[in-house]
């Protein structure tokens, strides 16, 4: 999603916005590390990973750990105008960064659609909504956004000009593949915001219009601000800097990458609104996965 590493127009002196960037993805890492390790931590230890709804927090959980473990050489890059790693490293903590961004957008939509067939299709979903389901659901995601790797590896003659002090700069210019790639990533978010905008409107629609059919959920609230919380991180998140990209506003780019990287310190919202109680035990989590 984030090809913002082509440029080599900056100077070896920090900008003043690149220690604003800096301290915005230095902020990004203190909060999110802290929520996402502990959120981890109490979906494998209170939640039972039978509930399909539990394997697709996990797996978004790490994918945010992982996003967040490529923050600090961003942060060193911005705060010192200088990267004292290889090219080939920056490619790769740059796909790092970009890929699990990817696969958090493909999660939160996989959690909408989950949560559609829990409320309004509950029985004739049942054996849809499977932790086996999930796994294998999960295990698509990581081997697409791996794929999605190819195109850039394929490109490297874009990096073989660049310096010590351009690692993250922004774009000068895209080859056609890129181009194309970035096309196709612009198709494939808006294709999965339209998708949690349906879930959303038929979830709404269920609990407005069919109380005996939602009887049995505990907490509609909750089951509501899951679906808008999705709806956030998609339109502030993920949408904004892959607009960015298709439409070449390369100079505005590294603020839109610190709002993509927010969605770390967002996601843990989702964890306690899809349970009744987060702090439930692994039984209690069975049952509640199941709706």
């Amino acid at each position: 999603m984030l090809s913002d590493t082509v440029g080599n127009s900056y100077k070896t002196e920090p900008h003043p916005e690149d220690r604003v960037y800096a301290g915005v993805f230095g902020c990004i890492m203190v909060i999110g590390l802290p929520l996402n390790a502990a959120s981890l931590w109490i979906l494998l230890r209170r939640h039972s990973l039978q509930s399909p709804n539990a394997v697709l927090m996990v797996s978004l959980a790490v994918s945010d750990l992982l996003v967040i473990i490529s923050l600090p050489m961003r942060i060193y890059f911005h705060a010192t105008r200088r990267w004292p790693l290889s090219n080939m490293a920056c490619l790769i903590i740059t796909m790092l960064f970009r890929n699990n961004l990817w696969s958090s957008a493909f999660f939160i939509t996989f959690i909408s659609v989950d949560r559609l067939l829990a409320v309004v299709y509950p029985l004739r979903s049942r054996h849809l909504r499977t932790s086996s389901n999930a796994w294998k659901g999960a295990a698509v995601v990581w081997l697409f956004v791996l794929i999605m790797n190819v195109p850039g590896f394929m490109d490297l003659k874009h990096f073989k000009n660049r310096n010590n002090t351009t690692c993250f700069g922004p774009l000068d210019s895209m080859s056609a593949t890129q181009s194309a790639v970035i096309y196709f990533q612009m198709a494939l978010i808006v294709t999965m915001l339209a998708v949690n905008i349906i879930c959303t409107v038929m979830v709404s629609w269920t609990l407005c219009n069919r109380p005996s059919d939602t009887a049995k959920i505990n907490n509609k609230v909750n089951v509501m601000l899951i679906f808008a919380m999705n709806l956030v991180l998609f339109t502030i998140c993920f949408l904004p800097v892959q607009i960015g990209l298709a439409t070449k506003s390369f100079a505005h780019l590294t603020p839109l990458v610190c709002l993509a990287a927010v969605n770390c310190c967002l996601d843990p919202l989702l964890y306690y609104f899809s349970f009744d109680s987060f702090w439930k035990k692994k039984e209690d989590a069975i049952k509640e996965g199941e709706m």
